[in-house]
């Protein structure tokens, strides 16, 4: 099948699955908001502002009319950031048939209704099919050709099988999971652990308290997730665990490098203003610290980073107030 694919979004991900998917041969269309990019893109066949160092295949549409970019394809993919999603959404509804499938592939949680990407979409698209892609990947890596895998994720597993197909190449290898919650959590909530994990770096800590904010991460993620009906196995694959490993270690991560940031004394708006990109997990850790609210589950590491960003609380006090919180059985709460 000649899959015809629009993906929406310039920034480095959605940049960087149109090359993996151009190189595989398919019709990509790629949509790219701002009109001064598009134009640098379009006539220098290079994405100066998040991929500089990797060339366009001459055989990528970019585009910069959201209808021509969507109309006519068999699967639109949504390469945007979390807060953008709905609005991209609510502007691309009028061209969209319901054969269409949404796929997306941001990672975050809407603060002003506690959504998961699949849930806006459902609200505003409820006859489309949805995958979600996720999973350790970094788009510097991807466009480059590094061996990469992922997780495709949908309640119909036909449509998640046939995103497996779509994607699936040499280096980019795609593993299919039904847990649609769980995928969709792991995702977000591992940006507010690698905040964290940034936040110890920036600090001068070393890797003891690095590992025990990942393993005590990942538990709380799993903690949110069964409140939420998740599987709890999907938080120790790669759309949980495999992708909280590289957003906590690798400087590739915008969660890591602002949390380092922070760490070091500036502000969480000086962070983002200096990391030049969409923060995901600053956000996230508002949705999340909500949701805890609302499921009565207990996230100390998430409470802790939200009095952070959020009520400016001393740093060095936070990490007092998870170290000397009272004493557990380490399982505790937790069903494997």
């Amino acid at each position: 099948m000649d899959d015809k694919i629009c993906i929406l979004g310039g920034g480095s991900w959605g940049t960087s699955l149109s090359i993996l998917l151009a190189k595989k041969g398919k019709n990509v269309d790629l949509w790219v908001r701002n009109e001064k990019q598009f134009h640098d893109m379009f006539n220098n066949r290079i994405n100066n502002k998040y991929l500089p160092e990797v060339f366009l295949p001459e055989n990528l549409n970019i585009v910069n009319d959201l209808e021509k970019a969507v109309e006519g394809k068999d699967i639109i993919v949504l390469a945007i950031s979390t807060h953008g999603v709905r609005n991209v959404l609510k502007s691309i509804k009028k061209y969209v048939n319901k054969k269409q499938v949404i796929v997306n592939v941001a990672k975050g949680i809407e603060n002003e209704t506690l959504f998961r990407i699949s849930e806006i979409v459902n609200e505003i698209l409820p006859s489309n099919k949805f995958v979600c892609l996720s999973g350790p990947s970094h788009a510097e890596e991807v466009a480059r050709g590094i061996p990469t895998t992922v997780v495709s994720s949908s309640e119909d597993i036909i449509t998640a099988e046939y995103i497996q197909d779509v994607f699936m190449t040499p280096n980019f290898r795609v593993y299919t999971n039904k847990d649609l919650i769980g995928v969709e959590l792991g995702g977000a909530l591992k940006n507010i652990i690698a905040l964290g994990a940034g936040i110890s770096d920036g600090l001068g800590y070393g890797d003891n308290t690095k590992a025990a904010l990942m393993t005590r991460g990942i538990s709380e993620m799993a903690r949110l997730g069964k409140s939420m009906e998740a599987d709890l196995s999907t938080f120790w694959g790669l759309a949980g665990i495999g992708d909280l490993i590289v957003t906590c270690t690798s400087m590739h991560s915008r969660n890591r490098r602002a949390g380092i940031l922070i760490g070091k004394g500036n502000t969480t708006k000086e962070a983002e203003d200096e990391i030049g990109m969409v923060v995901e997990g600053v956000k996230t850790t508002k949705s999340a610290y909500m949701l805890s609210k609302k499921y009565n589950v207990d996230l100390p590491i998430t409470n802790e980073l939200y009095r952070v960003i959020y009520i400016n609380s001393n740093v060095k006090e936070s990490v007092s107030n998870l170290m000397e919180r009272d004493k557990k059985h380490e399982m505790e709460n937790i069903t494997i």
